[in-house]
């Protein structure tokens, strides 16, 4: 029953990534948050009266108290969003979700690459992703990919034969196994990789959670490499997510008259990198410029600090860019004193540093 609240207030309707994580900032707590008084959640931004109502009326503990019990039948656990374990890349995303449903072991800062391209894919498809899925994970890289037939399926399985490291990204709950053949993959995943979700147990893989879950594959990878993907996929949404979130993109090309070659090569035209070796990849990420080209990478400075919910407003703000602290004000819900002392939170934990002018930036 530790997350019983989180899971609560999640449940809430018209709480929302963004309105959950806005509550946090002025509560500290979930608890705190379904306990406040009307008067003041509606000091809140974005608080209707209808959120208000439905927070108060506790009709969400239902939900809470099942999907407790299920998180203790599933063998799946909550990371939230101020865990030592929580992704800090997710940070980086407009809306990263407050919590995670996570089956295996989730490493908070290790280094991963995305896979993604047709569900439908060719035997050339097929054959490169295992190839490039299998080098990267012998220079230590992760491989993340969304557990879908096709590309994602063959990268995870090619990383995994190299004995190195694999996430599923799941557009449903973390207990479905969807498609159901992968069924032997789920449990090598859950057992040497790890699966991860922010839909509730029991979500069925509907078509419209799949976009949500492409942008999560994005944010946990510092790039994307589309192996084949139609004009129009599923891997050319992840593909423009991870360009705004800032991370490198990546194509294969493919056989001009291959349906699935032409996402990749518009992808190329449009000024992705043209892969066909690993080091394509390896050499646009820093860690290989200080890495022995036959050993495995570095990994990227620990980032596996805990967070308060106030330090957290923060460090997502910087994540995606350095600001002026007065900035920093504006845009969250917490006072000038309030800033300044999670500033300086931040900084003896390693989090932010301070730059000119009273500027700050993630270190």
């Amino acid at each position: 029953m530790e997350h019983f609240y989180w899971i609560g207030l999640k449940a809430v309707p018209g709480i929302g990534n963004v309105a959950f994580r806005r509550l946090l900032e002025r509560f500290d707590t979930p608890e705190s948050v379904l306990q406040a008084s009307p008067a003041s959640l509606a000091g809140i931004r974005g608080m209707t009266a209808a959120t208000i109502e439905g927070i108060k009326n506790g009709e969400w503990r239902r939900f809470a108290e099942e999907e407790c019990r299920r998180l203790e039948v599933s063998a799946a656990r909550l990371v939230t969003y101020v865990s030592r374990d929580y992704p800090k890349s997710l940070f980086e995303i407009p809306d990263p979700p407050p919590f995670l449903y996570i089956k295996g072991e989730l490493r908070s800062s290790e280094l991963s690459i995305a896979i993604v391209g047709s569900r439908r894919a060719t035997s050339y498809g097929l054959m490169t992703t295992a190839k490039l899925a299998e080098a990267l994970a012998s220079h230590g890289v992760c491989v993340v990919s969304g557990m879908a037939r096709g590309v994602d399926t063959a990268a995870h399985k090619g990383a995994l034969q190299m004995g190195g490291r694999s996430i599923g990204v799941l557009g449903c709950g973390v207990d479905k196994i969807y498609p159901p053949e992968n069924r032997a993959l789920y449990a090598q995943m859950a057992d040497k990789g790890c699966l991860v979700s922010e839909f509730p147990l029991g979500t069925l893989p509907l078509a419209e959670n799949f976009p949500r879950r492409n942008r999560i594959i994005s944010g946990l990878s510092s790039g994307v490499l589309v192996v084949e993907a139609a004009e129009k996929s599923g891997s050319l949404i992840t593909a423009q997510y991870a360009l705004e979130h800032g991370r490198d993109v990546f194509a294969v090309p493919g056989n001009i008259s291959f349906v699935t070659s032409r996402g990749c090569n518009r992808l190329i035209k449009q000024g992705a990198k043209l892969v066909d070796c690993v080091e394509d990849i390896l050499e646009e990420l820093p860690e290989y410029a200080r890495a022995a080209a036959d050993a495995p990478l570095f990994q990227q400075p620990p980032r596996t600090f805990a967070l308060t919910p106030k330090e957290a407003a923060i460090y997502e703000l910087l994540a995606r860019s350095p600001l002026h602290i007065d900035d920093i004000i504006s845009q969250t819900e917490l006072t000038a004193g309030e800033v300044s002392s999670m500033l300086l939170h931040l900084e003896l934990k390693g989090a932010v540093t301070p730059l000119p002018g009273t500027h700050y930036a993630i270190t």
